[in-house]
């Protein structure tokens, strides 16, 4: 008795069930890492559009901590900046949306904090929104230039999903 050709062992379907569900699960990684870099890249488009205003730094100092005796000591860069926007008076201590973070390197924190020496006059960005939210700095346009590469987990999760569900050539 001959097998019936369009039926295939249940191995072969298990195998078929567990490449798509592998397909499609590294397409949805993929997929929420391009939602992140785009709302980022989204952010940062938008943080440029922001009013910019004369603003003078108001504190600028290197700060440290250590956890622990046997832990290294971190430093960070804490600012306050003062500004002026429709004609009410605000202040923000972001250089970046994201403040300050700790660092183990002294250099980078001291570079930063040699940028904006206390009494310094700059430009800051004001969101609209919220005027007492403003940066110094905003964010990077980074992510739009990395976006291809979680893309890649997309197309080829889909193919891989789409492959396992393409009949089978016999022959």
């Amino acid at each position: 008795m001959k097998p019936d050709q369009g039926s295939a062992p249940p191995a072969a379907v298990g195998g078929r069930w567990f490449l798509v569900s592998l397909g499609i699960s590294v397409a949805l990684i993929g997929a929420v890492f391009v939602w992140l870099m785009w709302r980022s890249f989204d952010r940062a488009k938008e943080m440029r559009a922001w009013p910019q205003v004369e603003c003078i730094i108001l504190d600028s100092r290197i700060e440290s901590r250590r956890h622990d005796p046997q832990s290294p000591t971190e430093y960070r860069h804490v600012l306050a900046f003062g500004y002026e926007f429709n004609g009410r008076l605000h202040s923000s201590d972001r250089i970046t949306a994201r403040g300050s973070s700790w660092s183990s390197k002294r250099g980078p924190v001291a570079a930063s904090a040699s940028r904006h020496p206390t009494g310094q006059r700059t430009r800051c960005h004001v969101n609209p929104d919220d005027p007492s939210f403003a940066v110094l700095r905003p964010d990077s346009f980074g992510p739009a230039y990395s976006l291809w590469f979680p893309c890649l987990f997309v197309i080829g999760g889909l193919g891989i999903a789409l492959r396992a569900l393409r009949p089978q050539r016999n022959g």
